[in-house]
Protein backbone atom coordinates (compact mmCIF):
# COMPACT_ATOMS: atom_id res chain seq x y z
CA UNK A 1 0.00 0.00 0.00
CA UNK A 2 1.34 3.27 -0.40
CA UNK A 3 2.16 5.71 2.09
CA UNK A 4 0.11 9.08 2.39
CA UNK A 5 2.79 12.37 2.01
CA UNK A 6 2.24 14.83 4.72
CA UNK A 7 0.81 18.34 3.76
CA UNK A 8 4.26 19.47 4.70
CA UNK A 9 5.96 17.15 2.35
CA UNK A 10 3.24 17.61 -0.59
CA UNK A 11 4.14 21.61 -0.25
CA UNK A 12 8.19 20.44 -0.36
CA UNK A 13 7.68 19.13 -4.21
CA UNK A 14 5.82 21.88 -5.17
CA UNK A 15 8.16 24.48 -4.19
CA UNK A 16 11.20 21.72 -5.86
CA UNK A 17 9.02 22.66 -9.27
CA UNK A 18 9.59 25.89 -8.56
CA UNK A 19 12.93 26.05 -7.84
CA UNK A 20 13.54 23.65 -10.77
CA UNK A 21 11.87 26.21 -13.03
CA UNK A 22 13.49 28.95 -11.86
CA UNK A 23 16.82 27.26 -11.95
CA UNK A 24 16.70 25.72 -15.37
CA UNK A 25 14.36 27.61 -17.63
CA UNK A 26 15.31 30.96 -18.80
CA UNK A 27 12.29 32.15 -19.83
CA UNK A 28 11.15 31.46 -16.33
CA UNK A 29 13.29 33.84 -14.83
CA UNK A 30 12.31 36.32 -16.79
CA UNK A 31 9.32 36.23 -16.13
CA UNK A 32 9.68 36.03 -12.74
CA UNK A 33 11.63 39.25 -13.00
CA UNK A 34 9.59 41.19 -15.21
CA UNK A 35 6.70 40.16 -12.34
CA UNK A 36 8.86 41.72 -9.65
CA UNK A 37 9.67 44.98 -11.40
CA UNK A 38 5.70 45.38 -12.28
CA UNK A 39 4.70 44.65 -8.28
CA UNK A 40 7.21 47.28 -7.19
CA UNK A 41 6.10 49.36 -9.77
CA UNK A 42 2.93 49.04 -8.57
CA UNK A 43 2.24 51.40 -5.72
CA UNK A 44 4.21 54.15 -7.55
CA UNK A 45 1.65 54.29 -10.28
CA UNK A 46 -1.26 54.22 -7.75
CA UNK A 47 -2.42 51.09 -8.60
CA UNK A 48 -6.13 50.18 -7.40
CA UNK A 49 -7.23 47.25 -5.37
CA UNK A 50 -8.89 45.60 -8.64
CA UNK A 51 -6.26 46.01 -11.32
CA UNK A 52 -3.64 44.92 -8.59
CA UNK A 53 -5.73 41.67 -8.65
CA UNK A 54 -5.84 41.81 -11.91
CA UNK A 55 -1.90 42.27 -12.37
CA UNK A 56 -1.54 38.77 -9.77
CA UNK A 57 -3.73 36.80 -12.14
CA UNK A 58 -2.23 37.79 -14.89
CA UNK A 59 1.37 37.60 -14.01
CA UNK A 60 -0.03 33.92 -12.40
CA UNK A 61 -1.09 32.44 -15.44
CA UNK A 62 2.27 33.81 -17.26
CA UNK A 63 3.84 31.70 -14.57
CA UNK A 64 1.79 28.84 -14.52
CA UNK A 65 1.64 28.68 -18.59
CA UNK A 66 5.42 28.33 -18.52
CA UNK A 67 5.63 25.62 -15.69
CA UNK A 68 2.94 23.82 -17.85
CA UNK A 69 5.18 24.21 -20.84
CA UNK A 70 8.62 22.99 -18.44
CA UNK A 71 6.62 19.73 -17.37
CA UNK A 72 5.37 19.06 -21.04
CA UNK A 73 8.63 19.41 -22.54
CA UNK A 74 10.05 17.32 -20.10
CA UNK A 75 7.38 14.31 -20.40
CA UNK A 76 8.03 14.04 -24.24
CA UNK A 77 11.74 14.12 -23.53
CA UNK A 78 10.96 11.15 -21.25
CA UNK A 79 8.60 9.64 -23.71
CA UNK A 80 10.91 9.65 -26.79
CA UNK A 81 14.45 10.68 -27.78
CA UNK A 82 13.68 10.40 -31.15
CA UNK A 83 12.44 12.73 -33.69
CA UNK A 84 8.46 12.88 -34.26
CA UNK A 85 5.99 15.22 -35.41
CA UNK A 86 3.45 14.67 -32.38
CA UNK A 87 6.22 15.49 -29.80
CA UNK A 88 7.08 18.57 -32.10
CA UNK A 89 3.40 19.78 -32.28
CA UNK A 90 3.02 19.42 -28.36
CA UNK A 91 6.28 21.31 -27.49
CA UNK A 92 5.13 24.25 -29.54
CA UNK A 93 1.27 23.87 -28.51
CA UNK A 94 2.46 24.43 -24.79
CA UNK A 95 5.05 27.11 -25.73
CA UNK A 96 2.41 29.13 -27.97
CA UNK A 97 0.54 29.38 -24.82
CA UNK A 98 3.25 30.76 -23.07
CA UNK A 99 3.16 33.00 -25.88
CA UNK A 100 -0.31 34.27 -25.74
CA UNK A 101 -0.37 34.15 -21.77
CA UNK A 102 2.66 36.67 -21.92
CA UNK A 103 0.98 38.31 -25.03
CA UNK A 104 -1.94 39.18 -22.76
CA UNK A 105 0.45 40.51 -19.83
CA UNK A 106 2.16 42.85 -22.11
CA UNK A 107 -1.84 44.15 -22.96
CA UNK A 108 -2.78 44.11 -19.36
CA UNK A 109 0.50 46.22 -18.85
CA UNK A 110 0.04 48.66 -21.29
CA UNK A 111 -4.09 49.27 -20.22
CA UNK A 112 -2.78 49.71 -16.71
CA UNK A 113 -0.33 51.56 -16.35
CA UNK A 114 0.34 53.61 -19.70
CA UNK A 115 -2.98 56.07 -18.51
CA UNK A 116 -0.85 57.20 -15.67
CA UNK A 117 2.10 58.68 -18.06
CA UNK A 118 -0.83 60.99 -19.55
Amino acid sequence: MKKARSLLQSFAFAFDGIWYSLKTQRNMRIHFFSALIVLVAAPFFKITSTEFLILIFTISLVIVSEMFNTAIEAAVDLATDKYHELAKIAKNVAAAAVLISALNAVVVGYFLFIARFF
